[in-house]
């Protein structure tokens, strides 16, 4: 009837906290409704309890538990005395508290004279029977907490509460329930001693602190919650002492944050090191001139993949733990970013879980990244640093992935050519691709490329010293096996084998991922990308058997599968979503109808993401090529197509050469682009596109090709004087000769079988094909 705890985000009443609108930290925020201002969250139990207190009208201490499970608040104790909390713990099955309380003010100023101590630490059996014992009484301050064992279907019989001491002395007692009315004397081990700070690990018991050893300073873990943060502290002196906390999370991942006592507000330095991945970084920021320097300290928080660290009112940074090697992958906003504006100027505790406790207000908040404001500051930001930084956190910590790549898609088709630093195509799909199969197997980020910046070349033009230095750092960086994933090796392989028609058939043949297929990209089949995605899934599927050590060959086959189809998915929804955005139709993909500007915006990003696939030697979904050359014949000068061809940005395609020449007519401008196609095309395809072409080049094409074909093996014989010449329509002796031996070996079925589309070709065509040749070089 006190006290009502409130969870703002379930669906319960809302009591907004007393903050400004929060940038990062957001969620679940722990709100006590009650008439008492001195209501204070003291501590968060292993098993999501929280423990509070307040001051009834008498000044009584209450001490309240809210059960996270039930959703309801229970009584726990009520000491008749005006004091101070300095921290409190509860056992699971809520029968003891332990309590260390300290007189406070007014009381202390009225018993200054008389001796005692000034820390009491209480030991209170709840239930059955409110039985009271002091475990110790000393003058400095004293932190406990029950230890709640991963042991829940078998409970021990015993319980074990830790106390920490100011006096650098750490204890464990140990004693059964309901034997402390009887009992002079708990048993207790000393743990450690002459440490110079500590920190509670709630999640996973684990207990840091830093030992001293002769000269030596040393961090050591103990794998034994979180300590109730001391608000009576005296805030002025925060910034002189050194703060220092340790984090890890399920992914196998610690960190430790380090900051040294600083005396002037000039700069501030901060450490982390990512023991995890063998790295350490140390930062110095300047403070600057905001306003007022206040007395709040260092704030480092646990979000999980990254860890923040937070001075309020001057700068907020977000480290990426995940991969601290990319420096490129964290944010830093200073004073001067608007969104620091907005941040909460006050200090928070980070404990386990991504809680976070403001112990100005007594409010208890489970931090996130918010996704919506992280979208709308990559929609802002100007600066490349900022949008890599923006662009992998949303990717990360996204809870909805596809909403999310469907959001950032759209910010790249309107900011294609906004990244000067980094290719923001390549970019997107490489990190997207990456975090779609991260949770499936652990190491992935050792084997999977997570960034393009990896892919980066390093730069060939230096000289002399520059030379030499630059392959020292070549030999440092692969001193030791580099693991990570490189689709060079299917570059090498694709040029050994992209002329060998009998690859061309293995491709073919190769297991393909399954992928959704866009209406606006055409039904075709691509030989060549069916080889280039064949290879891929055959080098990466070997890679990761070569890696993946006692991981199922069937779970890596689809992970592989996964993988190439997401790639593929990424970019027909890059392609969809500008063709949506600037309401393109169907009509497009015919060449008889008029260009608009629409269609250059499209290609230009059908070109961007080309350049960004063809670097990282990707393939692309089946009929990119065509829809980009129709684009490209629609959108450039004849003499730009043409350059583009032969550069190899666009890539001519059967279908699409065949659209070209059965819409266009046969103009003087048109012939002229469809002879300069022509000569282009590969042979074979070349032979099939002639036979679609109405037109006398196309027929000297084709007389010439099966002329080729019939005289490939062709041996002088005696022939037969005897012609009939009523077969022949001209008395042009060479001519009429050479129709003779083409009609001797037409009669040969064997000369024919190597030859495709032979129907309708004969030695009557080719005759009529060379008289009309004849006459147009005559001018006839």
């Amino acid at each position: 009837k006190v006290c009502k705890l409130i969870n703002t985000l379930e669906g319960l009443p809302r009591v907004m906290p007393s903050l400004p609108p929060f940038f990062f930290l957001k969620g679940h925020c722990y709100v006590l409704e009650t008439n008492y201002e001195s209501l204070r969250v003291l501590n968060v139990e292993r098993n999501g309890n929280i423990i509070y207190n307040y001051k009834d009208d008498e000044r009584n201490i209450v001490f309240g538990l809210y059960d996270c499970q039930t959703r309801k608040n229970q009584h726990l104790y009520t000491f008749e005395k005006d004091l101070q909390v300095v921290s409190c713990s509860v056992n699971r099955e809520k029968t003891l508290l332990a309590a260390s309380l300290v007189k406070s003010t007014e009381e202390g100023r009225r018993n200054e004279l008389q001796p005692g101590s000034k820390c009491l630490t209480l030991l209170v059996e709840i239930h059955p029977v409110n039985n009271v014992k002091v475990l110790k009484a000393v003058d400095s301050y004293i932190w406990v907490q029950f230890l709640y064992l991963h042991v829940e279907s078998h409970p021990l019989p015993q319980n074990q509460l830790l106390l920490i001491s100011e006096e650098k002395c750490k204890y464990i007692f140990k004693f059964h329930a309901g034997v402390i009315k009887n009992s002079d004397h708990l048993p207790r081990h000393r743990i450690a001693e002459d440490f110079v700070w500590t920190q509670w690990d709630m999640t996973e018991q684990r207990l840091y602190y830093i030992d001293l050893e002769k000269s030596r300073s040393i961090l050591k873990c103990l794998q034994l919650i979180n300590f109730g943060y001391d608000y009576r502290q005296d805030q002025e002196k925060l910034c002189k002492y050194l703060t220092l906390c340790v984090f890890t999370n399920h992914t196998g991942s610690l960190c430790v944050c380090y900051s040294p006592k600083f005396d002037s507000w000039e700069q501030i330095t901060y450490s982390v090191f990512y023991f995890h991945k063998g790295y350490s970084k140390t930062f110095t920021a300047a403070l600057g001139s905001a306003g007022s320097h206040g007395t709040q300290g260092i704030t480092f928080l646990n979000l999980e993949r990254y860890v923040a660290v937070y001075l309020p009112g001057h700068f907020f940074h977000l480290l990426n733990i995940q991969h601290p090697d990319l420096i490129c992958h964290s944010l830093f906003l200073t004073e001067n970013n608007k969104t620091n504006d907005m941040l909460p100027h006050s200090s928070f505790q980070s404990l386990s879980g991504s809680l976070v406790l403001d112990w100005y207000s007594g409010r208890l908040y489970r931090a996130f990244l918010d996704q919506s404001y992280l979208l709308r500051f990559l929609w802002n930001t100007s600066l490349d640093c900022e949008k890599m930084a923006i662009l992998h956190c949303v990717l990360s910590c996204g809870q909805d992935p596809q909403f999310l790549e469907g959001q950032i898609i759209q910010w790249i088709s309107e900011n294609v050519s906004a990244c000067h630093s980094f290719d923001l195509i390549q970019e997107f799909i490489i990190a997207s691709s990456y975090w779609s199969i991260y949770a499936k197997t652990s190491n992935v980020d050792t084997i999977l490329p997570y960034s393009s910046v990896l892919t980066w070349n390093t730069v060939h033009s230096f000289k002399g010293y520059w030379e030499k230095l630059n392959s020292n750092l070549d030999y440092v960086k692969y001193a030791k096996p580099y693991l990570c994933y490189n689709n060079s090796v299917v570059k090498r392989e694709w040029h050994n084998l992209i002329s060998e028609e009998v690859c061309m058939r293995q491709g073919e043949q190769s297991k393909q991922p399954t992928h959704p297929r866009l209406t606006l990209l055409l039904q075709e089949e691509d030989n060549h990308q069916k080889l280039l995605l064949g290879l891929m899934v055959s080098e990466l599927r070997e890679h990761l058997l070569r890696h993946l050590q006692g991981v199922e060959k069937k779970k890596i086959e689809q992970m592989v599968l996964d993988y190439v189809s997401k790639l593929l998915d990424l970019i027909c929804h890059l392609v969809e979503t500008c063709w949506r955005r600037h309401d393109l139709q169907s009509s497009v993909l015919h060449f008889n109808r008029p260009r608009s500007a629409a269609e250059f915006e499209v290609f230009h990003i059908m070109t961007r993401i080309l350049e960004a696939t063809n670097s990282l030697f990707l393939p692309l979904p089946p009929g990119f090529h065509t829809l980009h050359t129709i684009l490209g014949v629609h959108c450039l000068p004849l003499h730009n197509l043409l350059d583009y061809i032969d550069n190899g940005v666009l890539l001519l395609t059967e279908t699409a050469v065949t659209r070209l020449i059965k819409d266009l007519d046969n103009s003087e401008k048109n012939e002229k682009l469809k002879f300069s196609i022509l000569v282009r095309l590969p042979p074979l395809i070349g032979q099939k596109i002639c036979r679609v072409w109405d037109h006398p080049m196309s027929s000297n094409i084709i007389s010439r090709t099966h002329v080729t074909q019939l005289l490939q093996n062709y041996k002088k014989q005696s022939r037969n004087s005897m012609m009939d010449k009523s077969s022949f329509s001209v008395e042009f002796l060479p001519l009429n000769y050479f129709i003779e031996i083409l009609t001797d070996l037409e009669s040969s079925s064997q000369a024919l079988c190597d030859f495709e589309g032979h129907d309708n070709v004969d030695a009557q065509f080719i005759q009529e094909a060379a008289l009309k040749h004849t006459t147009m070089l005559l001018d006839l």
